[in-house]
């Protein structure tokens, strides 16, 4: 692997760190947007650090969203946890990884890309050993879960900073699909945890294909296999990846762009798109699960629709309609992607709606009756007639979920795409083309694109945390309802998205609509 390596740039904003720090992993002069640079030496280099930012961000979704899918699990192998307690275990890392998010994209031009890309693989054995020790201890309390569950939230610092990163390395023109490509690459992560995971502990998947293993579920399996690629994403990222001096700028100057008012109102947006992603990949497993599957006693089969047949799905369509998103926006603009986003998300979620309205209620036991014996359950004629109905129901729900997941996709790379050039409409207003000013504001911008998408990424991520509260609603008693009522807020939600979007970046005679966002 070779360096460019050349004399620092001389222009106070992109000061270098101390000359002792620098290294052969240190590139010193990087111009992406000159054609030739950009075709004899910066195109190979540039698809190296995304390919292995790639690697390291897939690695920290699926360590992220780890939760999501052993949380169902739990109830095989002795925990005793209520659908209450399920959610909140995978409501937790997304809260946790949201708040990090921030710190880890000022990181990036602090300490080099590289030099985090290893640390924060490395970070990410904490959490998976936690996991892999504890699973196996059905008496270990339900709040100690909930600590080793929010230490799987350095998975989604990863993606704030391998998007600052990345962001650095590509020319404005290929900005929107590089940077839907690597954010892809890590939302994929989670649609194969959750199609990975049930088979590598002993349980069914892949449609059935994959039979559950006689000797029972093992969770601690994936625990240690993510713990080892964890490792070995460090160590191609020492090896493989590069820091860029044209990418240094201290804290300070990266929190400038909160003064900025569409910093927050992309952050709003984002919100819409990357939070409903992350927060419904999180909660499909048990959406499923509550609404079309039926199992009073761990020892007895359950009936209805097995999650581990269908979760991933979401995941899976979402990451890969978000370089779709990156590349419409290339050709049509960010905005216009976005604003078709949200019509979709509203049309998908009532769909979905109406899915659930037509789904029967499962008879309950009597209260105070006494616990059945395994040996000799036997499901009543009533609850295999409603659970019967209700799997009739379910492809019609997770076509129009699926489409919901298609749109956010779609979503998550038209808003990150607007970022770039909503930092760069700032640049054009100060002074005369070729004016000092200019210049100096333009060099500045890509700086800024990368706090601003740190800056949305956490604030987006909250909707992992508040969508998985939202549909587990402890003041509605039935798991059901709550599930109906949560819908119903996100619709009115994705309207408001649709609205703030037209009224900022579609809106006639805009600055925004100018400049084609």
């Amino acid at each position: 692997m070779t360096s460019v390596v050349t004399s620092p740039p001389d222009h106070p904003s992109a000061t270098p760190p101390p000359s002792r720090r620098r290294t052969g992993r240190w590139i010193e002069e990087w111009d992406p947007e000159n054609p030739a640079f950009w075709e004899s030496t910066g195109k190979r280099v540039a698809r190296r650090n995304l390919i292995w930012s790639i690697f390291g961000e897939h690695l920290g979704f699926s360590v992220w969203l780890l939760w999501s899918v052993s949380a169902a699990l739990l109830t095989k192998v002795g925990f005793a946890f209520s659908p209450q307690q399920l959610f909140w275990l995978i409501a937790v890392p997304n809260l946790v990884g949201s708040l990090l998010r921030l710190p880890y994209t000022f990181a990036v031009p602090k300490f080099g890309g590289r030099n985090w890309a290893v640390f924060s693989a490395l970070m990410l054995v904490l959490p998976t050993l936690l996991f892999a020790h504890f699973v196996q201890r059905p008496e270990t309390p339900y709040w100690v879960f909930i600590v080793i569950a929010a230490t799987a939230g350095v998975g989604g610092g990863n993606f704030a900073s391998s998007m600052a990163s990345i962001n650095f390395f590509y020319p404005m023109r290929h900005k929107g699909t590089a940077l839907g490509l690597n954010a892809a690459g890590g939302n994929l992560g989670v649609s194969v945890i959750q199609f990975f995971l049930p088979i590598i502990v002993g349980g069914a998947g892949a449609f059935g294909l994959v039979k559950a293993s006689q000797s029972g579920i093992v969770l601690q399996r994936a625990g240690y296999l993510y713990a080892a690629l964890a490792v070995v994403a460090a160590v191609a990222a020492y090896f493989f990846m590069n820091n860029l001096t044209a990418a240094y700028s201290r804290p300070r100057e990266q929190l400038a762009v909160v003064k900025y008012k569409h910093t927050w109102v992309m952050s709003f947006l984002y919100i819409g798109t990357f939070g409903s992603f992350i927060g419904y990949s999180a909660a499909m497993p048990l959406l499923i699960k509550i609404n079309f599957y039926n199992q009073p006693l761990p020892e007895v089969p359950g009936i209805g629709i097995n999650f581990a047949y269908y979760a991933f799905l979401g995941a899976l369509v979402g990451s890969f309609t978000r370089p779709l998103g990156g590349w419409l926006a290339d050709r049509f603009g960010g905005a216009r992607v976005t604003f078709g986003t949200f019509v979709a998300m509203i049309l998908g979620t009532i769909a979905v709606m109406v899915s659930l309205a037509q789904l029967d209620a499962v008879p309950k036991p009597a209260a105070g009756a006494p616990a059945p014996d395994p040996a000799t359950f036997q499901y009543a004629d009533a609850v295999r007639a409603a659970v019967d109905h209700n799997s009739d129901i379910f492809p019609w729900f997770l076509a129009a979920f699926l489409f919901v997941f298609a749109a956010t996709g779609i979503g998550n790379g038209s808003t990150y795409r607007m970022i770039p050039l909503i930092q760069k409409s700032y640049a054009l207003t100060k002074g005369a083309e070729g004016s000092p000013e200019r210049e100096a504001a333009e060099k500045k911008a890509p700086k800024e694109a990368s706090a601003v998408i740190g800056i949305a990424g956490a604030v987006g991520a909250l909707g992992g945390f508040l969508i998985p509260i939202t549909f587990s609603a402890p003041w509605v008693a039935d798991p059901v309802d709550a599930v109906k009522g949560a819908f119903l807020a996100f619709t009115v939600f994705y309207v408001v998205c649709l609205t703030v979007t037209w009224a900022f970046y579609l809106r006639p005679k805009s600055i925004m609509t100018k400049v084609g966002v």
